[in-house]
């Protein structure tokens, strides 16, 4: 089952509901395609890290002031590297602190719909990869995902994906090779 496609004035309403979502809830976050950072703003200039409780798990996450109820809490709705993942109070411009949490992703070919179970969801589908970022990924995976954004890019234009462009090749050269065979009625599977 195919899912329908939406008019723009259908795309740009989701997109402006989903973007009020997010703008509702008590922090900012973003992602690469690797790892998750969280901001949690208006923190009161005279806390210290000390005066804080922030508790990274492999699958949840509680950040807040110690004896106020955590203004994040919630179980991740996938792994993360807890070893690899940090978390630091920063002063802001205006006086107050923030908390910013960085969270590395165990799965680094996964895009996460939102930070906790509970909150409301993003599309991943139109999330745009920034390609500096691939320079981040290993070899053998950085080449999967180049290798999928170009079929992606080439489907959107109704051109061949490379597996595609990979079989007429092969079929070009056996017919090259044996030009007594009739290929007229040859359909690539």
């Amino acid at each position: 089952m195919s899912e329908k496609e939406l008019t723009p004035a259908e795309e740009a309403a989701a997109r402006a509901k989903e973007q009020a979502e997010q703008d509702a809830l008590p922090y900012k976050w973003t992602q690469t395609i690797g790892d998750v950072d969280i901001l949690i703003s208006g923190i009161p200039g005279t806390m210290k890290g000390r005066d804080l409780v922030v508790d990274l798990k492999k699958q949840a996450i509680s950040a807040g002031i110690k004896g106020q109820a955590p203004i994040i809490k919630g179980d991740l709705p996938h792994t993360i590297h807890v070893d690899d993942s940090t978390w630091t109070l920063v002063p802001a411009p205006n006086g107050t602190k923030t908390i910013e949490i960085h969270l590395d992703k165990v799965n680094k070919l996964e895009w996460w719909a939102h930070v906790v179970k509970d909150a409301p969801k993003i599309d991943v589908s139109k999330i745009v990869p920034e390609n500096s970022k691939l320079s981040d990924l290993d070899g053998e995976t950085r080449g999967m995902v180049e290798k999928m954004m170009y079929d992606q890019r080439q489907k959107e234009m109704g051109k061949p994906t490379s597996d595609d462009q990979k079989k007429a090749d092969i079929l070009k050269k056996f017919q090259e090779q044996h030009p007594e065979m009739d290929f007229s009625k040859a359909k690539i599977q």
